[in-house]
Parts: structure tokens; sequence; C-alpha cells
């Protein structure tokens, strides 16, 4: 995909409620949930052990972690856009998190996000946004969560 290109904090105010870019596709790897259960202790067998989980679990193979498919936000984000003027992006927070459906290992994701809200605080702007992980070839998301943001121009 394309990075957009927003042109400062006026522009950004004309994309509420609209769709702002879509990630490239994202191969899942077994390397990459092996890393994330070692960063995160969690080395769950449906994570982590390939012959086990093709005879026993429901997906046939090895599943991303849900978190995993979530951190991937940052990095899809910047495949998406770029905001000329702005100086730092903090994480703020999420409302609200579901994983309709696992990510098994190979498969490839990506994510497209809708700016929904844009609001002034005392520290800068705040943008809530709804990102949706989609799995290729799959009907319902891997992920979709509202994520806040704080911006400073």
């Amino acid at each position: 995909m394309t990075k957009r290109v927003i042109h400062g904090l006026e522009e950004l105010r004309t994309l509420v409620g609209q769709p702002i870019g879509t990630s490239d596709w994202l191969e899942i790897t077994q390397e990459r949930v092996s890393l994330f259960a070692d960063a995160t202790d969690d080395h769950q067998w449906i994570h982590c052990d390939p012959e086990l989980a093709a005879r026993s679990s429901p997906y046939g193979s090895t599943v991303a972690h849900g978190f995993l498919t979530l951190s991937l936000s940052n990095r899809m984000m910047q495949e998406c856009i770029a905001i000329d003027g702005l100086k730092m992006i903090i994480n703020y927070g999420v409302n609200r998190v579901r994983f309709p459906t696992a990510v098994r290992v190979g498969s490839r994701v990506r994510m497209a996000a809708m700016l929904l809200e844009l609001r002034e605080t005392h520290t800068g702007v705040q943008a809530t946004m709804k990102q949706t992980f989609e799995i290729e070839g799959e009907a319902r998301p891997a992920c979709v969560a509202e994520t806040i943001v704080r911006l400073f121009f």
C-alpha cells in the first residue's frame, strides 16, 4: 500500500469518521510468535509447539498470541500514514479489544484504520481509532480494537 501523507493537524481534523489507511500484508511466522512468547513468558503450546498444535488444536497449527496481533498496530500505522509536523506519538490506551479469529502461523495479516475522534487535551491532541486486523482469505478479522494515542505537534 502507499503511505498516506497528512499535511498537519488541520487536514487530520477533516478525516474524522473516515478510513485513513491500510497497511501492507505481513506474514506471521513461527519465529515471530516464538520471540513474542519469549518476550512475554507466554509459552502455551498453542503458540509454541507446532507438532502438538497440529495434532491437538482446533486450528491445526500454532497460532499467534492475540496480543502479538494487537502489538503490530504501531508498526502497521506507520505503514498507513505519515503526519507532517508531528513531533511525537504516545500510546494512551485502548477502549475495547476483541480477537474474533485466531491467526494461524503462516497467515498474512494487515490492519485498516479509521479515525473515530480527535480532541484537544491539556498536552496535545488525542486520537481515537478503530483498527481492524484482517487475515488474508478469512471472512472474520483477527482483531478489532479501539485505540487511543496522543499526538504532539
